[in-house]
């Protein structure tokens, strides 16, 4: 095919290139196939006109040669000898016996067949021969690729029966063993060409279901892909600017506290606002980097891990909290996916325990490394004065994003109000390696 056509396909395509076959690109292939998908196109829409054409149709080849007064004589041989002369009535008769049920024999296969092969059988057994005869041929080759196959059996064996009849007619001519083995072959074509098409035709039927479910699959895939890359972006950006955002408020109204009493202590509290805002400036030019299509690669900086939360709990000290980090077990050996969800879980944690623990609350964070799971506390004292109303007990995006990091690793997280007061966060991931995969990637990945 040349790219005009590929370009701009009309409603009927081009034949398909198999291979290097010169066949398929032949002109005349090209509108004998364009010339079947506009039969089939019309068909489709409009099936009566292929029936009644198939009908006017028989009436000139089939019809009227047997209604002439030499219908009977063939190379020489006078036909009124074997088989009985009918006057044109009961010919007419027997004609649209079996050509006017055609009309219907894509509709009502089984029906339009019965009526057509009980003409036939009338016909046979008054010992005439008509042409219009061929129309139980053509009414059985319309039940195989119509009809129930249930019905196929039964239909054979009448069919078989008419024709046996011609052939005994024709002994003298023609020995009954050649004569029944034509007829039986004539049975047997239209029976397989009627069931080859229907196979055919289920064939290219499952194929579009198979096409149209696949498409259908693709379609739900991506938009999953789209969902869960969206939820992704969104658990990233809330620890972001949540985190960065709740270091910048406590600093502000500390510095702003300090501004009469302490003009140094304001002072210091306003640089820190701007190194934690050039930061979550610089984790979010990042992590929108990826999404924002360019003609340039994103620069990429390695995901948080396990060292950067003594920086992480600097900042928050640096907002006021004190803050207790101790750890245990080799964390640095973790996998960087743990060690990112770890960092983001703890991320999480402290930055709920300064947004209602306040500037003045004290955290406990401790972290455990065992060989199957790693083990993360966070507890803070809470507010020094308690809030005159109850917290509310619906969760956040916070909670949410830690369960669905921790879910990554068949993680629990678990959070609420400590005996002695204050808040608990508590989460366990599993890190049991599983057999058979490679070794964790280095780090590396983009934000």
């Amino acid at each position: 095919m040349d790219s005009d056509r590929t370009a701009q396909p009309g409603p009927f395509p081009d034949p398909p290139v198999l291979g290097t076959d010169p066949l398929w690109n032949h002109p005349f292939v090209a509108r004998v196939y364009r010339a079947g998908q506009r039969l089939r196109h019309l068909d489709a829409n409009r099936p009566w006109i292929l029936d009644t054409g198939l009908v006017l149709a028989m009436i000139p080849l089939l019809c009227l040669p047997d209604l002439l007064p030499d219908r009977h004589h063939r190379d020489g041989h006078d036909l009124d000898q074997v088989f009985t002369h009918l006057p044109v009535a009961a010919v007419l008769a027997l004609q649209a016996g079996q050509v006017l049920p055609l009309l219907w024999r894509r509709r009502r296969p089984s029906l339009a067949f019965a009526v057509i092969a009980a003409v036939f059988l009338v016909q046979c057994s008054l010992g005439a021969w008509l042409r219009a005869g061929v129309a139980v041929l053509i009414a059985l080759y319309s039940l195989a690729l119509h009809g129930r196959l249930r019905h196929l059996p039964v239909a054979c064996a009448v069919t078989a029966s008419g024709l046996g009849l011609l052939a005994f007619r024709l002994r003298d001519d023609v020995s009954i063993v050649d004569g029944l083995f034509f007829l039986s072959s004539t049975i047997i074509a239209a029976v397989a060409l009627g069931l080859a098409v229907r196979v055919r035709r289920a064939q290219l039927a499952g194929l579009r279901e198979r096409a149209a479910r696949l498409e259908i699959e693709r379609d739900q895939r991506g938009r999953l892909a789209v969902a869960t890359e969206r939820t992704r972006v969104a658990r990233e950006m809330h620890d972001i600017v949540g985190h960065n955002l709740s270091v910048i408020i406590t600093l502000a109204d500390g510095g702003a506290y300090a501004a009469d009493l302490a003009p140094e202590r304001g002072k210091q509290a306003l640089l820190l606002i701007g190194d934690t805002g050039r930061q979550a400036l610089g984790e979010l030019r990042r992590t929108l980097g990826v999404l924002r299509e360019q003609s340039t690669a994103p620069r990429l900086s390695p995901q948080p891990g396990i060292a950067d939360l003594g920086a992480l709990c600097d900042r928050i000290r640096s907002a006021g909290p004190h803050v207790v980090y101790r750890t245990s077990g080799e964390l640095d050996a973790l996998d960087r996916g743990v060690q990112l969800a770890v960092y983001r879980i703890v991320q999480e944690a402290l930055t709920n325990a300064l947004k209602h623990g306040g500037h003045d609350t004290r955290v406990q964070l401790s972290l455990t490394a065992e060989p199957t799971r790693v083990t993360i506390d966070v507890h803070d004292s809470g507010p020094d004065t308690p809030p005159a109303l109850a917290p509310p007990t619906d969760e956040g995006h916070g909670l949410a994003g830690m369960r669905e990091r921790a879910a990554l690793y068949d993680g629990t997280v678990t959070a609420g109000p400590a005996p002695g007061g204050g808040w608990t966060v508590r989460a366990v991931l599993d890190v049991t390696p599983l057999a058979g995969l490679p070794a964790a990637p280095g780090p590396g990945g983009a934000v």
